[in-house]
């Protein structure tokens, strides 16, 4: 059994109550920066130890393993220290803003042997993780394409702070889960090329970067796959339209995963249709708080594939090495939007002296 650390009580509430639930791991203490909340979650799950400081559970011999959901500009620091302390880590996404970064931790992980996951949730949701199964079954065939979006009315956004600053931009926060998906089923994206605009709404809120996205990627196959965005306006009703949805079209079949529903549609290669949903067990396993609120499901069952990983020597995806070249990807998608042009993926990776191989593209 794993002994966890948790960093971030926000997001990491959610990991608290996976671990909790989970016989894969021990959770031996909490952290944030906000007394306050510590508190809280103190209280929430009737768990005492709980700290302010990091130092506190770096140097402590009781714990294994970092689980951290800070500030996207804090992961390096976090996760280097974890490292540095011998303790594997697990790291939410987007996992760092910085690619001048990454052959550091890249030199780190290898030096201290010990592993990185990148928490990316979405993999873990049921329906996708039915249809990577079917996919890999052969169930659609080969793969022509893939279109993936993250559409959500989130102009409930706009009333915090931090998200009218410069540094905010929903192409890190939001399309970073479709993106993912893309990755997952065609790894090897040589080129994006996309347009995005700043809505109305947006615009009277004071937002400052792109609130609506569309991006064409290429694959060095020759395949290409589509990822939109939109965050500030209404949505359709989730019976007709989910806010994330990802679609696969095969050579003899074609699926669909949607989130939040847990809903998931296949056509196979014999021809058979089906739309599967899930009941109140499942649904009480990914939600377990107010509303769809946090992930707790898809994140116990990330860190279960993790601890499994660790335990029986495989690697876990999206691991360090996977979570840069999705930074690289949407650096590259940051990079067309403000040029107006195709952007290569290699021409970013080398202009932070990156090499493909490291990565393992």
């Amino acid at each position: 059994m794993l002994r966890l650390g948790i960093l971030g009580l926000g997001e990491g509430r959610s990991t608290i109550s996976a671990s909790l639930a989970s016989k894969k791991f021990k959770l031996i203490q909490i952290c944030d920066a906000n007394k306050k909340l510590c508190e809280e979650r103190a209280l929430e799950f009737d768990f005492q130890n709980w700290t302010t400081d990091y130092n506190d559970m770096l140097k402590s011999d009781k714990i294994d393993m970092i689980a951290i959901y800070t500030p996207d500009h804090l992961h390096f620091e976090h996760i280097k220290l974890a490292l540095e302390h011998d303790k594997h880590v697990v790291c939410t996404k987007p996992f760092i803003d910085d690619l001048s970064q990454a052959n550091e931790l890249l030199a780190l992980s290898k030096k201290t042997k010990k592993k990185i996951f990148v928490g990316q949730s979405s993999r873990f949701f049921e329906p996708a993780m039915r249809q990577k199964k079917d996919f890999d079954k052969g169930l659609i065939g080969e793969l022509i394409t893939i279109e993936s979006h993250y559409h959500a009315d989130h102009r409930w956004f706009l009333e915090k702070g931090w998200s009218l600053k410069q540094s905010f931009k929903w192409l890190y926060g939001g399309l970073s889960h479709p993106v993912d998906f893309i990755r997952w089923y065609m790894p090897d994206i040589e080129e994006v090329m996309g347009y995005g605009m700043l809505s109305s709404n947006g615009q009277k809120a004071g937002l400052k970067n792109q609130d609506t996205m569309h991006f064409i990627f290429k694959a060095k196959d020759g395949r290409i796959a589509r990822v939109s965005g939109a965050y500030t306006g209404p949505t359709q009703p989730a019976s007709r339209d989910s806010g994330m949805s990802c679609i696969l079209r095969g050579t003899e079949g074609a699926s669909q995963a949607d989130y939040h529903e847990l809903r998931y549609a296949v056509t196979t290669k014999t021809g058979e249709e089906k739309i599967i949903t899930w009941g109140d067990a499942t649904l009480k396993h990914y939600f377990r708080f107010e509303g769809q609120s946090h992930h707790a499901g898809e994140y116990q069952n990330y860190l279960e594939y993790f601890a499994d990983s660790i335990n029986n020597k495989f690697t876990a995806y999206p691991d360090l090495k996977e979570g840069i070249g999705t930074i690289a990807l949407l650096q590259a998608m940051d990079k067309s939007l403000e040029t107006g042009l195709p952007v290569k993926v290699d021409e970013i990776l080398s202009s932070y002296n990156i090499s493909r191989e490291s990565i393992g593209l």
